[in-house]
């Protein structure tokens, strides 16, 4: 789908053809989900996210100006959804994040590829949800800067500065769970 399809498919939900918000669902749901699992870790609150963050845009849909891209509009909307449920977790309870040890039980059922997805998964969540949001934003849903800066309200220069540092941060979190990984075996 293109844009102008977006923007026929809103158009037809607002003049009251609800049954049309199924598209852009099955259109979104993989983005918005994963937006949403590498800021808040779990896949159930990710899915909770995710369902918050659709059920939102539909009820503001008459808002949406399209000036930018609905994709652009639903992923602000999503993260905003993330970092709010973050700091409800948060604030519930520390939950601690997936130890080396743990890591090391489930290595020896996984596949390569899935030790790789794991030791990524678990540098990620070692990364403040802004970075963690912004390396997703742009290596795994390919946004451009300029629609990060609008998903996440920062400036250019300040997205660059972040993804920098959010790299560095990543690079050193991987680095370091292999260094232990490998003095474990």
């Amino acid at each position: 789908m293109n844009q102008l399809s977006d923007d026929v498919i809103i158009d037809q939900v607002i003049d009251g053809k609800s049954s049309s918000y199924n598209l852009i669902i099955e259109k979104y749901q993989s983005y918005v989900y994963t937006i949403a699992l590498n800021i808040v870790q779990t896949e159930e609150e990710a899915e909770e996210v995710a369902q918050d963050s659709f059920v939102k845009a539909y009820r503001n849909l008459a808002k949406f100006n399209k000036q930018s891209k609905f994709s652009t509009w639903l992923y602000r909307i999503t993260f905003n959804t993330a970092l709010t449920a973050k700091k409800k977790l948060s604030s519930k309870m520390v939950e601690p994040l997936t130890s080396i040890t743990d890591a090391k039980v489930e290595h020896f059922n996984l596949t390569e590829q899935d030790d790789r997805k794991k030791y990524i998964s678990i540098a990620m969540g070692r990364l403040s949800a802004p970075d963690a949001a912004a390396l997703t934003l742009f290596y795994l849903e390919e946004l451009s800067l300029d629609e990060i800066c609008k998903v996440t309200d920062v400036t250019l220069s300040n997205l660059k500065v972040r993804l920098h540092r959010a790299r560095k941060r990543f690079a050193l979190e991987l680095q370091q769970l292999l260094k232990n990984e490998a003095a474990i075996l």
